[in-house]
C-alpha cells in the first residue's frame, strides 16, 4: 500500500488539496506541461483542476494506482504532480508519470519525486515501472536517466497528438531489482557542452542548425555519399535536429556541428554513431560546407571526437568513404585512422547500383598524431 505522504530528497509527496486548484491550474495550463501531456483539458481551468482534485486523482487511488501533489517541504507549496497509473497486478508492473510547475523547473523536483515514488512502490511489491517521455522533451529524458531508468525503445504513435494526429513515445524502465543512483549513459554529454582546438568546435546538433544542414545535405558531393543517395527534405533535417538530444541520451548517437572557433559560423557536421555497444564500437561520419573545405578542419574534427570518445569508454572507431574521395582518406589517415580495405559493394548507389567503401580504424590502443 503505498502511504498518503512521502517525504524524502528535499520534496514533500502528498494528497492533493482543494487550495491547490489556483496552483495546480496555472501549472497545467502552463504551454510546456500541455505540449507534452496532450491528455490533459485544453484550456485548463481552476473548475478543471477542482475537478482533478475531486474526482480524478480519487479515481487513480481507486483504481489501484496513485496520485500525489509534489510539494515544497517548507512551504507546503505545489510543486508539480506525480502518479502511477496503468497498473498491471498480474505483471507487478504500473507507469509513472509526472508535471513540474513552471516557478519549480531546473530544480531537480521531478528527478527526487520519481526516485521517491518508485522505491515506495517497489517496496510495495511492483517489479517493474515504466516511464513514458515525449521525443521532443528531452529535459524528461535526463529525469528518467537520473531517477534510474534505462532506455528500452520507442513505442510508436502510442499517444494521441492535440493536433489530432499520434506522436511516438520513449520507453524508459526501472525494475525493483535495478542497482541504485542514476542510469549511467553510453553517451556523456561533452565537458562543458563542446569540444574545442582553437580552430574548430564540435557541440551538439540543436534546432536552430537545421538551415545550415539541409544546405549541407543537399549537396551533390554529399548526398552521393548519402544512404540512400538522395537529398533529404528540409522536415527531415529539422527532424533530425529536433532529436539530437533525444538520440544522445538514449546513447544512439552524438550528432553534432562544426563550427568555426573563431568566428562562430556553422562549417558543417559530424556523427559518432554507437552501432555496436557490446563491442565499444561506433563509426564516424562527416561533411563541410564548400567555404570550409581545404583548410584541414576534418582532422581536427576526427582528433577532437575520436579522443573524445576513447576518453568515454570507446574502443574501437571506424569510417567508411568513397575509394576516389582522396581527400577524405587523407583526412582519416592524418587523424591516425588506419586503412582496413575495400567493402565491395557496400552501399546503394544510384539507380539501382552498388559502390564501394574504403573501410578506415582507429583503436583506442593506436598511437594517434597530436
Amino acid at each position: 500500500m503505498t502511504p498518503a505522504m512521502i517525504e524524502t530528497g528535499g520534496v514533500r509527496l502528498r494528497l492533493f488539496r482543494l487550495d491547490d486548484a489556483t496552483d495546480t491550474a496555472a501549472a497545467c495550463a502552463d504551454p510546456l506541461t500541455r505540449r507534452f501531456i496532450s491528455g490533459m483539458p485544453d484550456p485548463y481551468t481552476e473548475a478543471g483542476a477542482r475537478w482533478w482534485i475531486t474526482e480524478g486523482a480519487p479515481a487513480a487511488w481507486a483504481t489501484g494506482g496513485a496520485a500525489y501533489a509534489i510539494a515544497d517541504p517548507a512551504t507546503d507549496r505545489l510543486l508539480g504532480g506525480i502518479g502511477l497509473s496503468q497498473p498491471v497486478p498480474t505483471r507487478s508492473q504500473a507507469e509513472i508519470g509526472y508535471w513540474v510547475a513552471p516557478w519549480a523547473r531546473r530544480r531537480g523536483v521531478a528527478t527526487a519525486a520519481t526516485r521517491a515514488l518508485a522505491w515506495h512502490a517497489f517496496a510495495a511489491g511492483a517489479v517493474r515501472l515504466e516511464l513514458l517521455t515525449h521525443p521532443e522533451n528531452p529535459a524528461s529524458q535526463r529525469v528518467a536517466l537520473a531517477a534510474g531508468f534505462r532506455h528500452e525503445g520507442v513505442r510508436r504513435a502510442a499517444n494521441p497528438g492535440r493536433d489530432g494526429g499520434r506522436d511516438d513515445l520513449i520507453a524508459w524502465v526501472r525494475l525493483a531489482d535495478d542497482p541504485p543512483g542514476p542510469t549511467a549513459r553510453l553517451l556523456p554529454d561533452l565537458p562543458g557542452g563542446q569540444l574545442t582546438d582553437g580552430v574548430v568546435t564540435l557541440r551538439r546538433l540543436a534546432p536552430g542548425d537545421a538551415a545550415a544542414m539541409h544546405r549541407l545535405h543537399t549537396l551533390p558531393e554529399v548526398v552521393a555519399n548519402r544512404v540512400p543517395p538522395v537529398p533529404p527534405e528540409r522536415a527531415a533535417i529539422e527532424g533530425r535536429c529536433l532529436l539530437a538530444e533525444s538520440h544522445w541520451l538514449a546513447g544512439a548517437s552524438a550528432d553534432l556541428a562544426i563550427l568555426d572557433a573563431v568566428t562562430g559560423a556553422v562549417a558543417g557536421g559530424c556523427a559518432l554513431v554507437y552501432d555496436e555497444p557490446t563491442t565499444g564500437q561506433a563509426m564516424l561520419g562527416y561533411s563541410l560546407l564548400p567555404e570550409a573545405r581545404g583548410r584541414g578542419l576534418t582532422s581536427r574534427v576526427l582528433r577532437l571526437l575520436a579522443n573524445w570518445a576513447f576518453g568515454v569508454g570507446l574502443a574501437r572507431l571506424w569510417a567508411g568513404t568513397r575509394p576516389e574521395n582522396v581527400a577524405s582518406r587523407r583526412a582519416l589517415e592524418r587523424a591516425g585512422f588506419r586503412s582496413e580495405g575495400l567493402m565491395r559493394g557496400r552501399l546503394p548507389g544510384p539507380d539501382g547500383t552498388r559502390v564501394d567503401s574504403a573501410l578506415y580504424g582507429l583503436l583506442a590502443t593506436d598511437p594517434r598524431p597530436s
